[in-house]
């Protein structure tokens, strides 16, 4: 047996959490701002169909970079900030 695997299934879980977290507050914040998705994609200088794959929080498959979290921030006017827990 791995001993890694439940690391590695932790991880898994809190990431897929951690987008699908991300995933919402940005459509709230879309819907709040009255800013289409082709106006966010825009405002991102990406592709629509990325800001679709970003916003589905089912998309467990999207590795989102930091870069790509700041840009999305900086489009509804907020700031991204990170906190690291103990456990």
């Amino acid at each position: 047996m791995n001993p890694n695997l439940g690391e590695g299934i932790t991880l898994h879980i809190q990431a897929t959490a951690i987008k699908r977290v991300i995933s919402w507050q940005l459509q709230e914040t879309m819907k709040k701002q009255h800013i289409s998705k082709s106006e966010m994609a825009r405002r991102m200088k990406t592709s629509r169909a990325h800001l679709d794959r970003l916003l589905d929080p089912g998309n467990d498959k999207v590795q989102v970079q930091i870069d790509t979290l700041y840009k999305t921030a900086s489009a509804v006017g907020k700031q991204l900030h990170f906190n690291s827990y103990s456990y």
